[in-house]
């Protein structure tokens, strides 16, 4: 496991461990430690991962489990920015690796990557303030299926092997650390240069690359499902879904395609995924 020289030139280190519980909790206790950030923490094996709302992440090896501790890297309120920074990064990296690029390799809403329709990657993000008067630590989790695809989950799952078998985890995290970099750093240049529309460059760029786009979803939230057109997101990255009721903002959900064949799984049921 390694990092490109580029990468290295822009001030990211790396960790790299057979086993442990969580890269999330890894990078969490370098941040109360006194780490500077620019740290990425990755594990062959996982044995404590876990998703959204602290639902169990299956994690055998083979696949990438990798989390990136970045120390004061913007406002709070510009935080939640950052899933999309990753999701795109994570785009461009399996795009670059593998040859395949949209549509068939897409973005889903808030913190999934689609291959032909299936998930092969999800993304946690999680913001803490260390201590009282400490700095804003910002952990982003990321699992990618490379070798094997978890069964059983309500929202079908692949494995980019099927797609190139010769592909490794090592692969994988070298090109996403990184396609982030770069990404990460246009982010907070374009940020600096449109202060009246930071998230406007990345909005773009996510869009193009989504999944669903312009068609009929379906949001289950603790509330019940809603249904309605995906319209787009706002320039805080609310989902615009637009019904017979006007466009409603959606800060966080499960979003499915209700036209797909892949949208088998029933109201309710946990999905093992990372969140932004």
């Amino acid at each position: 496991m390694h990092l490109s020289p580029e990468t290295e030139s822009a001030g990211y280190r790396l960790l790299s461990l057979e086993a442990t519980g969580s890269t999330n909790d890894d990078a969490l206790q370098a941040a109360k430690s006194g780490d500077p950030g620019q740290l990425w923490i990755v594990a062959a094996e996982q044995l404590a991962g876990r998703g959204r709302h602290g639902r169990q992440w299956s994690s055998p090896q083979g696949n990438l489990y990798a989390s990136l501790l970045l120390i004061d890297p913007c406002d709070m309120a510009l935080a939640p920015q950052l899933g999309f920074v990753i999701g795109l990064a994570v785009h461009e990296a399996i795009e670059a690796i593998t040859g395949v690029g949209a549509p068939r390799l897409s973005l889903k809403w808030p913190n999934d990557l689609l291959l032909d329709g299936a998930k092969v990657s999800g993304l946690i993000l999680e913001g803490h303030r260390i201590g009282p008067e400490g700095p804003l630590a910002i952990v982003i989790g990321c699992g990618v299926n490379v070798a094997f695809a978890p069964t059983g989950t309500p929202y079908p799952a692949i494995a980019l092997q099927v797609i190139k078998p010769d592909l490794t985890r090592e692969d994988v995290f070298c090109a996403l650390s990184s396609a982030f970099a770069r990404t990460f750093s246009a982010w907070r240049a374009a940020a600096h240069m449109n202060a009246s529309d930071p998230f406007g460059t990345i909005r773009r760029l996510w869009l193009e690359r989504a999944a669903g786009l312009g068609q009929e979803v379906a949001l289950r939230l603790p509330t019940g499902e809603k249904k309605g057109v995906f319209e787009g997101l706002d320039r805080f990255g609310r989902l615009q879904l637009k019904s017979r009721d006007g466009v409603e903002l959606i800060d966080a959900g499960d979003l499915y395609f209700p036209n797909s064949l892949h949208d088998i799984a029933k109201p309710g049921a946990g999905i093992k995924r990372f969140e932004q």
